[in-house]
């Protein structure tokens, strides 16, 4: 008896006791007794190193998809078991979704879970997307075009009846906060809705790292995991090469809107690309993952003799620029012809290519960044998102 309490003690410590077993998925042993005996929970293994959003623990027999962080603030978490034969499972109340996989139809409402579907192998499951007309993929624009993916109509407000019919085997959306009907309307016809939150990573690493979350969905974790390192190394080796630079050139970015200026903090992602890239960003030191808010006085005195302008707004011409506001043309980076930005290569319908992949390749983003700040460092580097504005 004491040796059997000091072993539950010990499973304790070390797992964690759950009265309501969300760990456990309880199998009918009747149905298949090997199923049953598979999925006896053993020790989870997590993969996920970058990502803040999501984990993934695997089991023998299924594996526990958790989102950590489904919209910016939320105390709220989400456990979905992923097995092969649902019907099997009758403990389905321990978890907010019991999903078989692999996948076989999907619908996802963002263009950056697109790369992700591709670079699998498996855009071929997606069979619904609202607003068509965003997305860039020539790949996926192609399926379009052959009626292989349903319009869906506005993100905001989905057509659910068009869906009920699509009858996807899960649908993956995003959220600003917990309130949203349509997913709720969605919930309730039996169709699993899952949180997409790669735009809440505030790192360029955690926002790739969310292709394995399609990976788990989809079946194809060790694809996801060979992508996703390719990206990490190939990232790595372009900051280690942007560290030999002679120089560290100064850099500015951001624009007006309605004479606020807009640009990012110094711990966001765009950021981090900036530093990564081995340059001094002018608000590097500001606190925040988001972006500051400034009036165009302050801009001008810390940024008129900035090096470079990365990422002035949506404009994709100088002209443009003057035109907007005639302070643009007294920087120095104006002045000097420095001024790059990802507006002016689009897709085929106007989706900005850099929204839709830029989030799954910052290893592309990086290797862009070093080649402006420093082409000596990369000659063979084509820029593949950003180009000089004129």
């Amino acid at each position: 008896m004491k040796n059997y309490l000091l072993l539950l003690t010990l499973s304790c410590l070390l797992f964690g006791c759950n009265s309501k077993k969300e760990n456990e998925l309880e199998i009918i042993k009747d149905a298949n007794p090997k199923v049953a005996q598979e999925a006896t929970p053993e020790v989870f293994l997590t993969d996920v190193n970058h990502a803040k959003g999501f984990k993934v623990h695997t089991y023998k027999g299924y594996k526990k998809l958790v989102i950590t962080n489904p919209w910016p603030g939320s105390d709220k978490e989400y456990n979905f078991a992923l097995v092969k034969d649902a019907s099997l499972i009758r403990n389905k109340e321990a978890f907010d979704g019991v999903i078989e996989v692999p996948l076989k139809s999907i619908v996802v409402t963002s263009t950056t879970h697109i790369p992700a579907l591709e670079l699998l192998g498996e855009a071929n499951r997606l069979v619904g997307f609202p607003n068509l007309e965003y997305i860039s993929s020539k790949e996926t624009r192609k399926r379009i075009e052959d009626g292989a993916i349903t319009e869906l109509g506005k993100n905001e407000s989905i057509n659910t009846e068009v869906l009920i019919d699509l009858n996807p085997d899960a649908v993956i959306t995003f959220a600003v906060d917990g309130d949203n009907k349509t997913v709720a309307t969605i919930e309730k016809t039996g169709i699993p809705v899952l949180y997409n939150a790669d735009w809440t990573e505030t790192t360029p690493l955690g926002k790739a790292e969310w292709i394995k979350f399609f990976g788990a969905l989809l079946g194809k974790e060790k694809t996801a995991d060979s992508i996703f390192e390719r990206i990490r190394i190939d990232y790595i080796a372009a900051k280690a090469i942007a560290t030999t630079a002679k120089t560290k050139p100064t850099v500015l970015s951001g624009a007006m809107y309605k004479d606020v200026w807009h640009l990012p903090q110094g711990d966001s992602w765009a950021a981090q690309f900036i530093n990564d890239a081995n340059g001094n960003y002018l608000w590097k030191d500001s606190e925040g993952t988001g972006s500051l808010s400034l009036n165009v006085e302050s801009v001008l005195e810390k940024g008129k003799s900035a090096d470079f302008w990365i990422s002035p707004g949506q404009f994709t011409s100088q002209q443009q620029m003057t035109e907007a506001h005639s302070v643009y043309s007294e920087f120095d980076a104006f002045i000097n012809n420095n001024i790059y930005n990802f507006t002016t290569k689009k897709g085929a319908t106007g989706g900005v290519i850099y929204y839709e992949e830029g989030p799954n390749r910052p290893d592309l983003v990086l290797k862009d960044m070093v080649k402006i700040l420093h082409p000596e460092l990369m000659p063979t580097h084509d820029l593949y998102f950003f180009s000089k504005i004129e």
